[in-house]
C-alpha cells in the first residue's frame, strides 16, 4: 500500500486513555542479571527499553507484561558490555565531581551528564552548522516519502525530548543534541516528527507509517532512546 494512502489515525479520548495507560506502571522488581542490579518496570507498552540512569549508573528495564523473564535477562545480555562501559564513565565523572567540590562533598543534583559536558557558543554553533549542512537534503528525500512538509524547522536545546511536532502549523522543532550525534539517528528523529504531519499520536497508524518509511525505526529509537538529552541555555532560533 503506498505511504500516502494509509488510513489517518483520529485523535480522541480512547486514544490519550491508551496512551496514559501505557505510561502507568504496573509492576517493579529488582533481579541481579550477570552481576548486574536491575530494577524491571513493567508496563502497557509495546516495546522493551533498557537505560542506565545518571548519576550512579543504575540500570532500568522497561517491558510489556507479555515479556518473559528469560527474554529481559537475554536483553541485558546482549547490552551488558555497554552498560558496563556507561557505569564506568559516570563512575569517573562522579570522582571529578568530588575533586571538583572545595569542601570533598558532591552537591545534591549534580549529574554525570552536566559534569561531562556543557554546551558553550562553540558547541552550539558546531550542531546548528551539522544538522543545517544535512537539512536540505534529508527534507528533500523524505518529503518525497513521508507525503509531507514541514512549514519550517527550528534547532533548540531540549530538556527532555529529540524533537517535536505542531500538526497543526506543520511546524517541527529539532533537538540541536542531534547535531553532535551519529547522522542516522538526526535522521531517524525528522522522519519521526515529519509522520507526526500525518498522525498526531505514536498509535497503530502513526507505526504502520513509519514503518513503511523507515523499516528500522524501532532500533533506531531503541538507541537513540539509551541517550542522554543534555541540557543547556536557549540558543536563538
Amino acid at each position: 500500500m503506498p505511504f500516502n494512502s494509509l488510513p489517518r489515525a483520529r485523535a480522541g479520548s480512547r486514544a490519550k486513555r491508551v496512551a496514559a495507560r501505557s505510561n502507568t506502571p504496573i509492576s517493579r522488581e529488582t533481579k541481579v542479571i550477570d552481576g548486574i542490579q536491575v530494577s524491571v518496570l513493567r508496563k502497557h507498552n509495546r516495546n522493551m527499553y533498557l537505560r542506565v540512569k545518571p548519576p550512579y549508573g543504575q540500570v532500568e528495564v522497561t517491558a510489556p507484561m507479555r515479556v518473559t523473564i528469560n527474554d529481559i535477562e537475554r536483553f541485558v545480555r546482549e547490552r551488558h558490555c555497554w552498560i558496563i562501559k556507561a557505569q564506568h564513565t559516570m563512575a569517573q565523572a562522579r570522582s571529578r565531581t568530588l575533586r571538583g567540590q572545595g569542601n570533598g562533598n558532591a552537591t545534591e543534583g549534580t549529574t554525570e551528564i552536566q559534569k561531562m559536558f556543557r554546551w558553550n557558543d562553540e558547541r552550539i554553533e558546531q550542531a546548528r552548522a551539522e544538522i543545517e549542512r544535512r537539512l536540505p537534503e534529508l527534507l528533500e528525500r523524505w518529503s518525497v516519502i513521508v507525503g509531507r512538509k514541514p512549514t519550517a524547522v527550528t534547532l533548540r536545546i531540549m530538556k527532555s525530548r529529540w524533537g517535536s511536532c505542531t500538526p497543526r502549523t506543520g511546524r517541527i522543532r529539532l533537538n540541536l543534541q542531534l547535531g553532535l550525534m551519529e547522522p542516522q539517528f538526526l535522521e531517524y528523529v525528522l522522519v519521526h516528527e515529519m509522520v507526526h504531519l500525518w498522525e498526531s499520536g505514536h498509535g497503530e497508524g502513526f507505526q504502520r507509517r513509519m514503518t513503511a518509511a523507515l523499516p528500522n525505526w524501532k532500533q533506531l529509537r531503541r538507541e537513540i532512546n539509551q541517550r542522554a538529552v543534555l541540557e543547556g541555555p536557549q540558543p536563538q532560533d
